[in-house]
């Protein structure tokens, strides 16, 4: 049964949610230079950085950046990252391809994983990319040994681009001397801040029509309320936005005021 927020507003999916189809993410212009420079590292068989705060839409940029790749030229290897060791990386890794192994020895898994690229890259004439979100948990021994998995005839051939993607911290992991093996591959950077209000104001809309509403439901003032009370990072927003349509469904009004958004917020951190 749909919620009665949803029916008050004729919503026909929940509205300001993140399992949207690549084709249903807003294009802004953040989100193209993200995929630009996604793009340019995988063609160098280099190393991009992406870094954002918290819920700025980095996964998200990610994932259209990723699916503009053709699945017949191309194989991604998406990992989220721990605070684990290399070893669990590679088993992550391992994991990806399908192999199962109980192997605690780097060495082996560092093989198993190179085998499975030149296979790909290779036999199989893919292009495989490794994608790597919340890099900014890797331990630092994580950074001092990650760039070894792309060496390949002596460093020679670019091969296995990756893409490392975090929290503004992981730069300045990857400025520890340990990390600059890995660090000084990397040819392209983006940052991901929080938006205008006037792209909030289009965000807004944006959504509201993938959810089947045609129409603008907030008013400025709540436009105005939901920028400033999420910082114009998205992921707040989207809380803010879904919550103030709950208040106003409640109070029966057909738009959303400020005040509604000011309800939502007492319900977030």
């Amino acid at each position: 049964m749909k919620p009665l927020y949803r029916t008050f507003f004729g919503l026909r999916r929940e509205p300001f949610s993140s399992d949207l189809t690549t084709e249903h993410i807003m294009k802004t212009p953040a989100l193209i230079a993200v995929a630009d420079r996604f793009h340019y590292a995988v063609r160098l068989g280099a190393m991009a950085l992406l870094t954002g705060e918290v819920g700025s839409g980095k996964s998200t940029a990610l994932r259209w950046a990723s699916a503009q790749l053709h699945p017949s030229e191309y194989r991604t290897l998406w990992i989220t990252a721990s605070s684990g060791s290399i070893l669990e990386l590679y088993r992550q890794l391992s994991s990806e391809f399908e192999i199962d192994t109980a192997s605690s020895s780097r060495a082996v898994l560092t093989r198993i994983i190179r085998r499975q690229i030149l296979e790909l890259t290779q036999a199989r004439k893919l292009k495989v990319v490794l994608v790597i979100d919340e890099a900014s948990l890797l331990r630092l021994d994580v950074f001092a040994e990650l760039h070894t998995i792309a060496q390949f005839d002596g460093d020679s051939k670019p091969i296995l681009p990756i893409i490392l993607a975090g929290q503004n911290n992981l730069v300045d992991l990857l400025l520890y001397r340990t990390s600059l093996p890995l660090s000084s591959r990397i040819v392209a950077r983006s940052h991901l801040e929080g938006v205008t209000r006037q792209d909030m104001h289009h965000y807004l809309i944006h959504h509201l029509k993938i959810a089947g509403v045609s129409h603008n439901l907030f008013t400025d003032d709540a436009i105005t309320a939901i920028h400033q009370g999420s910082g114009g990072i998205f992921r707040k927003a989207n809380h803010l936005a879904r919550g103030a349509l709950v208040a106003a469904a409640n109070d029966k009004a057909h738009q959303v005021s400020a005040e509604h958004v000011r309800i939502a917020s007492t319900e977030l951190l």
